[in-house]
């Protein structure tokens, strides 16, 4: 039963990184704006691809510790460098995007840990 449910949660995690991977490979001239740093729409299409990297990385069970550590730091540098500012304006879809990015990095970390105990969803 934990190993079922330890499949699904990792399923459940991968899965909006995969599409958000997507939607920035999709999208990236458009969300290139927001980006703070010089380079713009690059770093859009740049955290696209390490996003279904690291869930084509969960899924094949190789590297992936590695994967959900730098998947943490991602999201780590997005809430200081994207969402803080706004946040600290007091813009509450900056603050919610905030705080889901620190829970998802957080969720991130506890995978790199070996929280789940198990090295593939495949299984």
């Amino acid at each position: 039963m934990l190993k079922s449910i330890t499949s699904l949660g990792k399923w459940l995690f991968i899965v909006p990184f995969v599409g958000f991977g997507i939607m920035h490979l999709m999208a990236g001239d458009k969300m290139g704006g927001m980006v703070p740093i010089p380079g713009g729409s690059i770093w859009v299409y740049i955290t696209g691809l390490a996003m279904i990297a690291f869930g084509i990385s969960v899924i094949l069970g190789k590297m992936d510790k590695l994967a959900a550590l730098l998947l943490a730091l991602l999201l780590i540098l997005f809430v200081v460098l994207l969402h803080l500012p706004g946040a600290m304006k007091g813009d509450q879809m900056a603050t919610g995007s905030l705080l889901k990015d620190i829970g998802l990095a957080g969720g991130a970390l506890m995978y790199a840990s070996g929280f789940a105990r198990d090295n593939s969803v495949v299984g």
